[in-house]
């Protein structure tokens, strides 16, 4: 794997994680989890912890760039969402 395929993975589960984790457009699907299997259930706890998400996304993204690293479509959407997640990172940075 090449260190450009590694950073744009990494950026890659770094916004994946967040999205499930925190973003406002997957509340709905964290509150159906918690709703269905309760608070402080392990499904629930899994929706919400970062460590946790993070080892299952990484682990496709991993699979996904062992495979498809060199596609243009990989590298196009894996861009994407690592411009996001950087972006996020700086607007909560300098505001």
């Amino acid at each position: 794997m090449s260190a450009l395929i590694f950073l744009l993975s990494l950026g890659t589960v770094c916004r994946v994680t967040r999205f499930i984790t925190k973003d406002a457009l997957a509340a709905g699907f964290r509150s159906r989890i918690a709703d269905r299997f309760g608070e402080d259930s392990h499904p629930a706890y899994l929706v919400t912890c970062g460590w946790c998400v993070s080892i299952w996304v990484a682990g496709a993204v991993t699979v996904l760039a062992h495979w498809a690293g060199g596609e243009t479509w990989f590298q196009a959407g894996a861009t994407a969402l690592t411009l996001s997640y950087l972006t996020g990172l700086a607007a909560n940075w300098l505001d």
